[in-house]
């Protein structure tokens, strides 16, 4: 019997380049970044000096009270969300909802309303908090708000992996469509941790990126010499998944199909990365696909613009892809939207779609004196043209060691 292909037939994107998937890759194909530097009132006294914000007002997505009703990761999934179902014209009413699944992934879930709640307890010694502040808070809040908007009863799965998230999302998504358990399912995942205590944390970890004196939107420089570390963002992907022949029989647009889902665990360090653990992913996900190193037309790295990072990555790559890796595409988007941690592995799917729709390679904005210890072939400064390729890659690794790499091949 022959597997199921699941075809990719929807998207829809909340970023730092803008609201809409078509926005999102009008900003990749410009490469305008979406970095700036942070207001006051979010960094106030972390030291954090840039980040790449949504421009949101939830009043325009949201009537009445409901906007109040959920956090801001929450927002942002639900319009993704919407973006996605109506560009594949799936109309869950038409459809058996038991047989449409939701998977989604987050890092931390309602952070905004986790850190109010903390600073009205402690600032304030105020313990009156909102009825609705767990449910709000809760790190599967977002797609179970998914799953309730569309009523959506079939398998549901929420997964916090750190930045590999919402990849591990897709992939299980489609391992679940391809079993037969599930037609349909939205998949991805979504990030809004841009507050005080959390932006923080992070600079606790000295991983983050300063603010680049001439330009602060240049301030992430995935493999450039330069590169001082990442800069955190915020939004939200959600893709529909679908069974090839559920979809055809509706006359469905197939933007691709979802291929190959590689998942490793380097059991090393909790956050030093690890080659072979990297390299165990892309040669799972090679192999689930059934396509060789020659067919991958384009990487979308991980690329978070870490001294050590980014070089280990370059390193896996090469190794996975063996003589093609000299050749094949490889760029980092985080450089224009930030890293949008367990949000960016949907976001970074839906970026590596662009050479299918556009014949258009998204670049590694920045990427000026590339790094000697990035061997792999740049795509430096501006997106380029090319055919389509038969297939992309996209890379999402996690803190705790969490590998996730998808395949996507031409419809």
């Amino acid at each position: 019997m022959a597997a199921r292909r699941v075809a990719i037939t929807g998207c829809g994107v909340v970023s730092p380049l803008g609201i809409g998937l078509q926005a999102f890759y009008r900003a990749l194909a410009e490469a305008r970044s979406g970095i700036r530097a942070l207001p006051e009132e979010i960094a106030r006294g972390s030291g954090v000096q840039v980040g790449a914000l949504v421009a949101w007002s939830a009043e325009q997505h949201f009537k009445g009270p409901e906007a109040a009703q959920l956090d801001r990761v929450s927002q942002f999934a639900l319009v993704a969300a919407a973006e996605a179902l109506g560009s594949s014209g799936l109309d869950p009413a038409t459809c058996n909802r038991e047989r449409i699944g939701v998977y989604w992934g987050t890092g931390m879930g309602g952070a905004h309303t986790l850190e109010a709640s903390l600073a009205q307890v402690y600032g304030k010694n105020d313990f009156r908090l909102r009825p609705l502040s767990v449910v709000m808070a809760m790190n599967n809040a977002a797609g179970s708000n998914v799953a309730v908007r569309w009523g959506l009863k079939g398998p549901f799965a929420n997964f916090s992996t750190a930045c590999s998230s919402s990849a591990m999302a897709l992939g299980e998504a489609m391992r679940t469509i391809r079993d037969g358990r599930a037609d349909a399912a939205i998949a991805g995942g979504a990030e809004a941790l841009l507050t005080p205590a959390t932006l923080a944390a992070w600079q606790a970890l000295r991983t983050l990126a300063p603010a680049d004196a001439a330009d602060p939107a240049a301030s992430c420089k995935p493999f450039d010499k330069r590169r001082a570390g990442l800069v955190l963002g915020e939004g939200a992907a959600a893709l529909v998944l679908e069974e090839e022949s559920h979809a055809r029989r509706r006359g469905a647009p197939i933007l691709a199909f979802l291929a190959g889902y590689g998942n490793s665990c380097d059991a090393v360090h909790m956050s030093k990365p690890d080659r072979d653990g990297q390299l165990r992913a892309m040669r799972e996900a090679l192999t689930d696909s059934g396509v060789s190193p020659e067919d991958i037309g384009y990487v979308n790295a991980h690329g978070t613009a870490t001294v050590v990072g980014d070089a280990v990555e370059c390193e896996a790559i090469r190794a996975a892809l063996g003589e093609a890796g000299a050749r094949v595409p490889v760029s980092s988007t985080k450089s224009l939207h930030g890293h949008l941690l367990g949000g960016a592995g949907a976001l970074e799917m839906a970026a590596a779609l662009l050479p299918f729709s556009a014949g258009l390679l998204p670049p590694t904005a920045y990427l000026e004196q590339p790094d000697p210890a990035c061997v792999v072939r740049h795509v430096p400064l501006k997106a380029e043209r090319v055919d389509p390729p038969r297939a992309v890659m996209s890379n999402s690794f996690a803190f705790g060691g969490s590998n996730v790499v998808l395949i996507a091949t031409r419809a």
